[in-house]
């Protein structure tokens, strides 16, 4: 065939590759790692704690040098540092370890060989080495080296699934074979897709990243830096965190020099800088102390904790932000080859005239079946993988393969049985195929096998099987056709001798009998009907995005439960009507579409980037190359596990098991996420509005903080970090699925956030206060005299480090003792209900223990002095009504709900 065409020269081949590039894709820049550890530092709350750690370092400087302190000045600075390295460090860790576990699937093999026709003479020539220009033979099974148009095609189907999403391509160069809905022209083949049955020769017209799978792959490269939802809310916080920092500790100096010159002091320019700079010093404290050092970390580690977390449910992170964002979709774009369906061609329902119940036994009929099925093609399976066998050759008669498979029926030691003794090979002219063999069933016969496009093998045929009528056959093809199913017929004749029915290529029989037809489908994936349900019902909007049909397309998203009888033409597209649709009359239509038929590579891209525009927080499912692009510009990418490399490259999740209902999962792991990180700052924030209040009243009142710099590193660095571990080891909710996605506006500080912060927050410094006031005017040597003492309060002394021991240690029990509240936030449960959660108890009882060590071993480092169990033992106990108040409040919430 490829004989009378010359190709190119060795001269030809040079100039074409210097014109027109090599047949690679030009491999991504890579970031390198200490720019991606620098990237880190553009935290909105990192960027807070840098400026406290600055001013924290200009103040220690001046304490050690101007007022002659010890080095333990610079303990605070240095605590903020580690805790911005810890932040920092961890995400970097965390991306750059599932980054390599990615790189294995980014290898494309460019060394396969492929046949060209090359100074009149076929040669074997490494894929990477092919040029446009050049004639390339292809045969069934061959992946298509480059981007051209047919110059032959013989019975040539194409898998064009990673471009388009469609399996089965028919090929040819007849223009009156040509489809003109098809996403491609029928006389072009692509770079990438595989021959599945059948061969032909193209002249290649583009290679390496001026193919179409090139560009979507250059365009799966731009970054469109997408800000999440969570990076917007934790900006947000940052900037409220930063100006109620500020302006309280602008509120200091202000009140703090006015109180200087009310109270009338006699101006002394010494004097007045050093109360001026202990005046900085107590601002500067504040701001440090109001900023959670805890918080960047402790979101670090709740994504990474989810990240390992999701992975137990078919969930493979590799951006941590992914796990987060996943709970704030409004909209997933979804693929339907492969996503939504198997991407296994197989039979949907069988009408073999005279069966019963379309059962297959040990009767003749049955027999006959059996055997034109499978000596009638040439498609065979590969059982390596019991699991799931996988089609080698056509997949439509892999359909007919699989269900013998499935029937427990050996296809191929039928064949072994018979001799064949011609063939009419299929093609899109004749649009069927016949098999004569010489057969087991009726010794020293002959039997012509024929299978077909139905109305084809109708017309050949003089009787039908049974009696059937014809009408009855054509009113379930109709009914087939329009579940936009592939139809197949069959029929038989058993040859007499002497007669010669099959000869120059041709079937001459007029004695055919019809057996019947199968319907074939790619089928709907089990799962994916209640995975659907469960997203829509999560108030999430499903939108298929598809090479195949309009008619297709909609059957497959009737039968998910995504198109219901009140959608109509306005809820579908096809993508040539879509590409003509400006931006503005895009972003009216884009809410109300379900399905985009049809659809070229880079329409998913367009719809993803006009809901972005929207508002809308989108997700984005693919497995194919034309998938990449989307998936890289959406808030979320998830690809299939069983995808191209490219799809998995431009993705934030893989879902390992490729199901749909693993998304769900995504979900709502994601919306569970979110709520233990508001969990979490709850808590922090509510230590730190207590620690604020505790320097903002000292500074008005002229004493100073109870609390030491290294007792609230201790605080903010461990025991929170400790505190964001065990909120972010709850299980996730089943309860989170039955919400509608939160708005991306809304501030991750909601307003029972809020009271709860400010009332609970208040309450603490009102408590600590009225100790502190009592130690401060008793001499408390044990807390079982607490009551006693209170009735003589006597004049103001200072704190013995026994009495900043018990008050440190009240501090921290009050906040132990909330950590379990905030566990029990906005679930509707009580905080004793602690199913699956033995992360969290277990990360309790640490911070418990870590408090006593701390304060028993700390000594003059922490300032602090071993207590005694009696003091323990109040201490707990009457810290833990912090618990039991909470219990009461959110026992009378759910009376009320009910």
């Amino acid at each position: 065939m490829a004989s009378k065409y010359t190709g190119l020269t060795p001269s030809q081949v040079e100039q074409s590759r210097r014109l027109n590039g090599a047949n690679v894709f030009t491999p991504p820049k890579k970031t390198p790692l200490w720019r991606q550890f620098l990237a880190k530092f553009q935290d909105p709350l990192i960027i807070v704690l840098l400026v406290a750690g600055a001013l924290s370092i200009g103040i220690s400087f001046y304490e050690y040098y101007g007022l002659g302190e010890s080095l333990a000045v610079f303990f605070e600075p240095l605590g903020i540092f580690i805790a911005i390295l810890l932040a920092t460090g961890l995400g970097f860790v965390f991306e750059v370890k599932a980054e390599r576990e990615f790189a294995i699937l980014n290898k494309v093999n460019d060394e396969e060989p492929v046949e060209v026709i090359r100074s009149g003479g076929a040669v074997r020539i490494p894929k990477k080495d092919v040029v446009a220009g050049d004639i390339v033979v292809l045969s069934t099974g061959e992946e298509i080296p480059a981007d051209g148009y047919l110059l032959e095609a013989a019975s040539l189907t194409v898998d064009e699934s990673i471009l388009t999403g469609e399996p089965i391509c028919v090929k040819s160069t007849d223009s009156a074979q040509f489809d003109e809905d098809a996403t491609f022209p029928t006389n072009m083949v692509l770079k990438g897709t595989k021959v599945m049955e059948g061969h032909g020769v193209f002249e290649v017209t583009a290679v390496g990243d001026n193919t179409e799978n090139g560009k979507v792959y250059e365009a799966a490269r731009i970054d469109d830096s997408v800000k999440t939802p969570l990076s917007i809310q934790l900006d947000k916080l940052g900037s409220v965190i930063t100006r109620l920092s500020y302006s309280v500790g602008a509120l200091i100096v202000a009140g703090r020099m006015l109180m200087y010159f009310v109270e009338g002091n006699a101006f002394d320019p010494v004097h007045f800088l050093t109360y001026f700079l202990q005046t900085i010093m107590i601002a500067v404290t504040l701001i440090v102390v109001s900023v959670p050092e805890g918080l960047p970390m402790a979101v670090t580690l709740s994504l990474a904790y989810s990240m390992r977390r999701m992975l137990r449910t078919n969930n493979l992170v590799r951006k941590m932000h992914a796990c987060e964002t996943m709970g704030a979709a409004t909209v997933i774009c979804t693929d339907k080859t492969g996503t939504l369906t198997e991407n296994q061609m197989r039979l949907a329902d069988t009408d073999f005239c005279g069966l019963h119940e379309q059962k297959l036994g040990d009767d003749s009929l049955s027999r006959m079946i059996v055997e034109g099925i499978a000596v009638n093609s040439t498609a065979m399976l590969d059982l390596s993988n019991s699991d799931r066998p996988q089609v080698l050759g056509n997949p439509t008669e892999g359909a007919l393969m699989l269900w013998l498979h499935s029937n427990g029926i050996d296809y191929a030691s039928i064949r072994d049985k018979v001799t064949r003794v011609a063939e009419v090979p299929f093609s899109t002219e004749r649009k069927y195929m016949a098999t004569e063999v010489q057969s087991s069933l009726f010794p020293g016969k002959k039997i012509i096998y024929v299978k077909g496009a139905p109305e084809i093998v109708l017309e050949m045929c003089r009787s039908i099987n049974g009696g059937i009528e014809q009408r009855d056959i054509e009113n379930r093809l109709a009914k087939y056709q329009s579940q936009a199913m592939r139809t197949l017929g069959f029929a038989f004749q058993i040859v007499e001798s002497g007669e010669t029915l099959i000869g120059d290529g041709k079937l001459s029989s007029d004695n055919l009998t019809f057996l019947g037809v199968v319907a074939i489908s790619d089928p709907v994936r089990a799962e994916v009907p209640a995975a659907i349900k469960e997203c829509v019902d999560a108030g999430i909007a499903i939108k298929i995005v598809t090479g195949d049909t309009p008619a297709t397309a909609k059957e497959i998203a009737r039968s998910i439960g995504l198109w219901t009888d009140a959608d109509g033409d306005e809820n579908i597209i096809t993508g040539p009507d879509f590409a003509s649709l400006s931006d503005d009359e895009l972003l009216e239509r884009v809410g109300q579409l379900k399905i985009i038929a049809r659809a070229r590579p880079l329409d998913k891209k367009r719809l993803v980037e006009a809901l972005q525009r929207n508002g809308e927080v989108v997700a984005v499912t693919g497995d194919g190359t034309n998938d990449a692009p989307a998936l890289k510009t959406a808030h979320v990418g998830l690809s299939m596990g069983d995808g191209t490399s490219v799809a998995k490259e431009a993705s934030d999740i893989t879902i390992v098991d490729n199901s749909f209902a693993s998304i769900g999962k995504a979900v709502m792991w994601g919306r569970s996420l979110y709520k233990n990180i508001q969990r979490f700052i709850l808590f922090q924030l509510t230590v730190n509005v207590v620690a604020s209040l505790i320097v903002l009243i000292g500074a008005f009142t002229g004493t100073e903080s109870p609390l030491t710099v290294t007792q609230m590193l201790w605080v903010n660095l461990i025991m929170d970090t400790f505190a964001a571990m065990a909120l972010a080891s709850l299980p996730p909710s089943e309860s989170v699925m039955r919400e509608k996605p939160r708005s991306r506006d809304a501030f991750i500080i909601g307003k029972a956030m809020k009271r709860n912060i400010i009332g609970v927050g208040v309450l603490f410094t009102a408590l600590l206060l009225g100790v502190l006031y009592v130690f401060h005017h008793t001499h408390v040597v044990t807390l079982a005299d607490f009551i006693g003492e209170c009735r003589h309060i006597g004049g103001y002394h200072g704190l013995s480090v026994y009495e900043l021991s018990l008050f440190f240690t009240i501090f921290v029990f009050l906040q132990f003792w909330n950590m379990f509240n905030a566990r029990a936030f906005d679930t509707g449960r009580s905080a004793f209900h602690l199913r699956g959660c033995s992360e969290f108890l277990m990360i309790a009882a640490i911070i418990f223990i870590g408090q006593i060590i701390i304060v028993e071993f700390g000594g003059a480092m922490l300032n602090v002095t071993p207590i005694k169990l009696i003091d323990w033992v109040i201490i707990i106990g009457a810290t833990s009504i912090v618990l039991w108040v909470g219990e009461m409040w959110r026992f009378v919430n759910q009376k009320r709900s009910r």
